[in-house]
């Protein structure tokens, strides 16, 4: 992991040449250098090979290659440790949202965004957090958990690995809790919580907390409704 005193390195990808103007500002104030801009997907992927950033901050609707497609192909080059993508979205822009978690995306954030948030979220991102607001988990549960959209639920082996803690922990985590959240409802320390969170990413092969939430539903965790499942009926037949 890079080290915390290390300056904080960003790609911002966004087709619109004002936005890119006033996100290099915020970060610049704050000592982030930004190593590039690019105006599309194409340009964000061939940037981040170019400067290897910690982080990009990549808009979702862009020419040539949207963000999507982009963060797909960033986060497929990007080993352990490597470069993470935030992305930028808007209340309307709801439905990309659960495509850009598949694609790798390690948080997002609102285009209103304060200039303190934007600065605190990447640096959040760049010490392998995860980064879901809590407006947009919300939403993404509400989406996931509609029961007239069916969906075909694969069963996942790999939570046989987990303990009976750890499978509550990552149900309760599917829900947008926060560590602090998960801590209080579960009458642990917030180290506590973070190291089952820690151990659950491990075991499962999943690089974040965004990826834990996605693969909670998936696989069947959290059943379509908000209901949960017990292991034993995730088995297959």
């Amino acid at each position: 992991m890079t080290g915390e005193r290390t300056p904080l390195r960003a790609v911002i990808a966004d087709d619109q040449a004002l936005v890119r103007t006033g996100f290099r500002m915020i970060l610049a104030a704050d000592g982030i250098e930004v190593t590039a801009e690019a105006a599309d997907g194409a340009e964000a992927v061939a940037a981040v090979r170019r400067t290897r950033p910690d982080v990009v901050l990549m808009d979702i609707r862009m020419p040539e290659m949207d963000g999507i497609e982009a963060t797909r192909r960033i986060v497929g080059d990007a080993g352990p440790g490597g470069t993470r993508v935030v992305i930028l979205t808007t209340y309307d822009l709801d439905h990309y949202v659960y495509a850009a978690l598949t694609a790798g995306a390690s948080g997002f954030l609102l285009k209103d965004v304060s200039p303190e948030h934007l600065v605190a979220a990447l640096r959040l991102v760049r010490t392998g957090d995860a980064l879901l607001a809590p407006t947009i988990t919300r939403r993404l549960i509400e989406r996931f958990a509609r029961p007239d959209e069916p969906r075909t639920i694969a069963p996942h082996r790999e939570l046989s690995a987990l303990t009976p803690r750890e499978l509550e922990v990552l149900r309760l985590l599917a829900t947008g809790l926060s560590n602090g959240e998960l801590a209080s409802r579960l009458f642990l320390s917030p180290t506590t919580v973070k190291s089952h969170v820690g151990r659950i990413l491990s075991k499962l092969d999943l690089r974040d907390r965004v990826q834990a939430v996605v693969f909670a539903y998936e696989s069947g965790l959290i059943a379509p409704g908000g209901g949960v499942r017990r292991p034993d009926e995730l088995q297959a037949p």
